[in-house]
């Protein structure tokens, strides 16, 4: 379960007050997926990264009673000097799995190749999702932030990507991100809107992707 107490984020664009969570109270199930939708610049990676912890809100609080991924897609906690693989063995060490087995998984799933033993900096930004992709995947959390990653690649990879997200939402719960609504529907069970730093709760995906159409159609 994560909470979202009195949830507010702002930012200060061009001299001007831009609010993305206005006071936001909300509670998301555990062991769900949940389609997180919203026009762009709405704030939903921004979300995303709070519940995460990687950023921190204006004011309020997100408590959880169980572990949480960095939100997958994004990559910025990679040291660029290090290869992939080196990467990839800090990340275990950090969260207590054991490395070899995480490396070993993400280079197979990743699909680097030689790029895998090579510094992080050298890779473009499909290669650094895939790679951030592989690491959470790879490591058992409560709640898996996914964004946008399971776009990466070509059908193949797709279908691998989803297959894993699959088997790993038999015992775990998502916030999944995503401009693909088919993608939204394969993916996840419930949903919500995040509009004019509101978040509305929808009890089931078709709901949500109603609401978010409305909005997009405005």
């Amino acid at each position: 379960m994560i909470r979202l107490e009195n949830l507010t984020k702002t930012f200060r664009v061009q001299g001007q007050v831009k609010t993305v969570a206005d006071g936001i109270n909300a509670v998301l199930p555990a062991g769900v997926s949940i389609g997180l939708l919203g026009r762009n610049g709405a704030g939903k990676s921004t979300l995303l990264r709070m519940i995460a912890g990687t950023m921190n809100p204006s004011s309020g609080r997100v408590v959880s009673d169980g572990s949480i991924s960095w939100p997958v897609g994004f990559a910025g906690s990679f040291h660029p000097d290090l290869s992939g693989a080196q990467n990839t063995r800090f990340i275990a060490r950090i969260y207590g799995v054991d490395t070899d087995a995480l490396v070993a998984f993400v280079e197979d799933f990743a699909e680097l190749g030689p790029h895998f033993h090579l510094p992080f900096r050298t890779y473009s930004s499909g290669m650094r999702s895939r790679l951030a992709f592989g690491c959470s995947m790879g490591i058992r959390f409560d709640t898996y932030l996914v964004d946008e990653v399971t776009s990466v690649g070509d059908a193949a990879f797709k279908e691998k990507s989803e297959a894993v997200f699959h088997h790993r939402m038999k015992s775990s719960g998502a916030i999944v991100v995503s401009h693909s609504m088919p993608m939204m529907r394969r993916l996840c069970t419930i949903g919500m809107v995040l509009e004019e730093g509101q978040l509305h709760m929808h009890d089931n995906i078709d709901s949500a992707i109603a609401h978010h159409m409305d909005i997009m159609h405005a």
